[in-house]
């Protein structure tokens, strides 16, 4: 499985941009895609997560009602909405992939992983 995340760039405070998660393929729709981030000086951070075939999604207290993720099965796509975006929102985002019944929010469980799309939060 080869992942490719997209749609970051430099967004203004408060701004709403969406990445994109895009899989060469997917045996079956059980599959786990999550996301996570990483600044310099920080853990990385687990932000949100999705399993392809239930549906179900679980999110970082630090990012709970502001993103969104969502599973476009038509095309292996998994994407990302961010509303309200503050500066310590600025990282690197990844996206990864497991395969398992339910998804969770922890890095030490996902196979494959993207390159990264750089976030930048300006205040």
């Amino acid at each position: 499985v080869r992942l490719v995340e997209s749609g970051g760039g430099l967004v203004q405070s408060g701004g709403s941009p969406r990445l994109s998660c895009a899989a060469s393929a997917f045996v079956s729709g059980r599959y786990n895609i999550g996301w996570f981030r990483s600044a310099p000086g920080r853990a990385r951070e687990g932000v949100s997560c999705i399993n392809r075939s239930a549906g179900t999604t679980r999110y970082a207290d630090s990012v709970k009602g502001r993103f969104t993720i969502s599973s476009d099965r038509t095309n292996n796509t998994v994407t990302l909405l961010m509303n309200n975006l503050r500066p310590e929102d600025t990282a690197t985002y990844y996206c990864a992939e497991y395969y398992g019944m339910s998804c969770l929010v922890d890095s030490r469980q996902y196979v494959h992983w993207g390159q990264g799309t750089q976030v930048t939060v300006s205040s």
